[in-house]
């Protein structure tokens, strides 16, 4: 079962629509207020696969090449629960197929 890692800006009651995955959110995991860099990088150490974004900075702030780690990438009209619900199938679909190292963007 893949380890996901949901940003801060995420709410974690998004978590129940990802069933099948072993999600924790950042405040969880102890890691609220990182930078992007050092998160992924404690993320990858505590053997996270994927970690869940809104942060659209990230693709062109983290270089993801040779990462033991995958980053989805959200767009929603804002970080509400409703608003990130309907990316939930999406999201699920490509965690099924994400692989280290690789960004996928969903909206």
């Amino acid at each position: 079962m893949k380890k996901v890692l949901l940003d801060e800006c995420i709410p974690r009651k998004l978590k129940s629509h990802l069933s099948g995955y072993d999600c924790l959110t950042v405040p969880e995991a102890g890691w609220a207020g990182k930078n992007n860099g050092e998160l992924l990088s404690l993320a990858e150490n505590a053997g996270f696969q994927v970690f869940v974004s809104l942060d659209q900075g990230i693709q062109f702030q983290q270089n993801l090449t040779g990462r033991n780690i995958a980053v989805i990438l959200l767009r929603a009209k804002s970080n509400r629960l409703a608003d990130l619900i309907p990316l939930a199938g999406k999201i699920l679909m490509s965690l099924s197929s994400i692989e280290p190292g690789l960004l996928v963007r969903i909206q």
